[in-house]
């Protein structure tokens, strides 16, 4: 079942370890790296509900009920890998990662609400920690990429404007991993249908896309002026204060002005529906929206400060640690360069290190309770970002990848453990998908503010930013001790 998951990890992994740097090696400057990666939580927030709601209502004979999303994501995150080589323009990459994590997107949602499907609850933290395991073994493999191709004569360095050649072929590599692992899950698991579903007791009697809708009309149009209104007026508001001052705020906070207006708009649009009672997926996904449980709710406040933490890390190590460690901004140097390879091999090391504790996982949740783990590891994970500023060997910094290795393979793990046991089976994939709303929220509010965090408070000085992160991680593992394991 978890084979699939290293492909997708794979394509993650060279995401990870090398768009900052594509980006500029292009040109960005380094306080415009946040935005451009802001298309990835984005696309995420938007796509993954509906993939779930519609994964939930599937059922394709033998191909499944998730596997046929499984390899409709693989072929077309393939199709924007093959193009990625070729990019000249700044813009065209934005778009293009914008492509390619719809891409994955649409196969890894299926995926978490495939363990949900697949296994008992006394399996499922095993089940989850798997994944964890063949998703450290894909971003060890990508994030080594390109130095094991540096190590074999090919070239690492570009002028400005151009890819280094090491990416380029760890690019297409990647499409052929992506393509081979998700067949190999599509075509050697069987799913269990509705009928057996309902003998397991997961499913009840009714009809598999039986509808009910639990929010009045009149609370969606409601919550619909409430935060349209507030976004409309943040939104507003941030114009004109930009248009009457020299130096005005980061562009980047009107995302998040956007995106109060958009949520109101959508719960607008789900209250012209249910007026009509006309109970389509979008208004089912409102309701869902508006009706999380108290485990769901707890667990969203333990992933804004994780999530928040990642994303700085992914976002500025390698510009980080090059002023921090080599005194450099210039991405065609050599030193640039080394920094920028030495920092795949740490995102190896970490989802290295997250493979082995894989197996550690259940047995350490087993003794001490999951929320427990889960805070143990997340303190590691902080502690682990911090000693990126209190480390001057470049080499010391694999030390911090162990304690890092231990929150992302919990991160990946213990929620979902969690919160499977508070869904229900028939609404698996939706909930999953809404889930990952409290993963994208922190990165956005990340690629909106780090940029001017690093601009401003930190002027300039990058690493400062991961020190951030790593308090974060290490508040979001206080607040795991809340959490409680049960239906």
């Amino acid at each position: 079942m978890s084979v699939g998951f290293f492909g997708i990890q794979f394509l993650f992994g060279l995401q990870n370890g090398n768009m900052s740097r594509i980006f500029q090696s292009l040109g960005a400057k380094i306080d415009d790296i946040p935005i451009l990666w802001i298309a990835a939580p984005i696309t995420g927030l938007l796509v993954q509900p509906i993939i779930g709601h519609f994964s939930d209502k599937t059922w394709m004979g033998k191909w499944g009920r998730r596997r046929p999303y499984f390899l409709a994501g693989a072929l077309l995150a393939a199709l924007a890998l093959l193009f990625f080589p070729s990019v000249k323009a700044l813009f065209v990459a934005a778009i293009l990662l914008w492509i390619l994590d719809a891409s994955i997107n649409i196969s890894m949602e299926p995926f978490r609400a495939f363990v949900g499907d697949m296994l008992p609850d006394s399996q499922r933290t095993m089940g989850f920690s798997m994944q964890v395991f063949f998703i450290g073994i894909g971003a060890v493999l990508s994030s080594f990429m390109p130095s094991i191709l540096t190590y074999f004569g090919v070239s690492n360095e570009a002028p400005i404007g151009s890819i280094p050649d090491t990416i380029k072929i760890s690019f297409y590599i990647g499409v052929a991993v992506v393509i081979a692992s998700i067949a190999w899950t599509v075509f050697t698991v069987k799913e269990y249908s509705p009928d057996q579903m309902k003998s397991f007791g997961e499913y009840d009697d009714e009809p598999m896309g039986a509808v009910h809708i639990k929010t009045p009309a009149a609370v969606f149009m409601k919550n619909g002026m409430r935060w349209g209104l507030l976004g409309l007026g943040l939104t507003l508001a941030l114009y004109w204060y930009n248009s009457s001052v020299e130096k005005p705020l980061e562009k980047e906070l009107y995302v998040l002005a956007g995106g109060v207006l958009f949520f109101g708009l959508f719960q607008l649009v789900a209250y012209a529906f249910a007026r009509k009672h006309s109970n389509n997926g979008l208004v089912e996904v409102a309701d869902d929206l508006n009706n999380l449980n108290s485990t769901m709710k707890k667990l969203a406040v333990v992933q804004f400060f994780s999530w928040f933490a990642l994303f700085s890390m992914w976002i500025y190590s390698s510009p980080a640690l090059a002023q921090h460690l080599a005194g450099t901004t210039d991405t065609a140097s050599k030193e640039y360069n080394s920094i920028g390879n030495h920092v795949g091999n740490l995102f190896a090391v970490y989802n290295g290190a997250s493979a082995i504790f894989a197996f550690l996982l259940p047995v350490l949740a087993k003794r001490v309770g999951k929320s427990v783990t889960h805070m143990i590891s997340l303190v590691a994970g902080g502690i682990g970002l911090i000693t990126f500023f209190l480390f001057k060997d470049k080499n010391l910094l694999y030390i911090s990848m162990i304690g890092i290795g231990l929150a992302w393979a919990s991160i990946l793990a213990m929620p979902y453990a969690i919160l499977t046991k508070s869904l229900p089976a028939k609404k698996m994939g939706v909930y999953m998908g809404i889930f990952n709303f409290f993963i994208v929220i922190p990165q956005i509010l990340a690629a909106t503010l780090l940029g001017f965090l690093t601009k401003h408070l930190f002027d300039g000085q990058a690493i400062y930013t991961i020190v951030v992160g790593g308090v974060s991680m290490i508040i979001g593992g206080v607040f795991a001790l809340r959490l409680k394991d049960s239906n």
